[in-house]
């Protein structure tokens, strides 16, 4: 089953506000990120929720608890084709919501010399809240894509772009986009 799928949970469904918002919005603006980063040269490091093992015995406490697990061999939990890592786009697999604290991003990132990072994803109030505040904590400077972003309602998005704000710059997906032009432009 879909992630997030199961149309018994209240906040679940295909007809649910997420999944309407993800559809109409976060994923078209996340296509366009994806799409002016590419074309301009700015490097993309993609983050997927997947176990390491099969049998998820190295996911962290909470996704246990949830129970959030997403096996490597299930194809359900890779990007959908229009997200998807092209060329050797980087994508590292996650065990909790904290992509610094489940993967080795930062290492990574420190060997690709990046200082700056954008940030865009699901969900908000949680994997993007702490990707937000954990590079930030580790000195670099953070842009998170509003609109490029969806949690379960939007009264969460809305709480946790709040609750965050301090930690970066929170600005839309054309904005974004036309910085990675000028960028492209410059090089």
């Amino acid at each position: 089953l879909e992630p997030g799928a199961d149309p018994a949970h209240p906040e679940r469904g295909h007809d649910h506000y997420f999944y309407r918002q993800t559809a109409s919005q976060t994923i078209p603006n996340q296509e366009r990120l994806l799409a002016a980063a590419r074309a301009n040269g700015v490097e993309v490091i993609h983050t997927i929720i997947q176990s390491l093992t099969e049998d998820g015995r190295d996911r962290s406490l909470d996704h246990k608890l949830t129970p959030i697990h997403i096996a490597p061999s299930w194809p359900a939990g890779l990007p959908v084709p229009s997200l998807a890592p092209v060329g050797d786009e980087i994508m590292l697999p996650k065990t909790s919501s904290g992509v610094f604290n489940s993967t080795n991003i930062d290492y990574v990132l420190k060997n690709l010399g990046v200082r700056y990072l954008v940030v865009a994803g699901i969900m908000t109030d949680q994997c993007v809240d702490m990707a937000v505040r954990d590079a930030a904590d580790r000195g670099y400077l953070v842009t998170c894509v509003s609109d490029a972003c969806a949690a379960a309602t939007q009264e969460r998005h809305d709480d946790a772009l709040k609750a965050f704000g301090g930690y970066c710059w929170i600005t839309d997906t054309a904005t974004v986009a036309a910085r990675f032009e000028a960028l492209g432009k410059a090089a």
